[in-house]
């Protein structure tokens, strides 16, 4: 490799890893907390659907299952997909929405 050609590379390989550390690797880690919250939802946590749906978690069947039955008013009990939860808080936990 010449001087020329390294010079223009260079350039795009430290735009590649600023792009990767400030924009990629955080949405990798906040997406794997997301996933290790919604997998250990427990009986009595609060859950927000993606459809903005509060509810509480009343049965959480084996931990393969993919769906978890939520009580979203008296005796109104639906069941959701796991990965249609955007928020767990513990029992008795506020739900307020996240920033950023």
């Amino acid at each position: 490799m010449d001087t020329n050609t390294l010079s223009t590379i260079a350039p795009l390989f430290f735009i590649m890893a600023i792009m990767y550390f400030l924009l990629i690797r955080p949405q990798q880690q906040q997406a794997k907390k997301l996933r290790e919250k919604v997998g250990g939802a427990r009986r009595g946590d609060t859950v927000v659907t993606a459809g903005g749906i509060l509810g509480t978690v009343v049965k959480t069947p084996a931990a393969e299952d993919q769906e978890v039955t939520i009580e979203i008013a008296d005796n109104v009990q639906v069941k959701v997909v796991k990965s249609t939860l955007t928020d767990v808080r513990p029992k008795g936990g506020e739900v307020t929405a996240d920033k950023g």
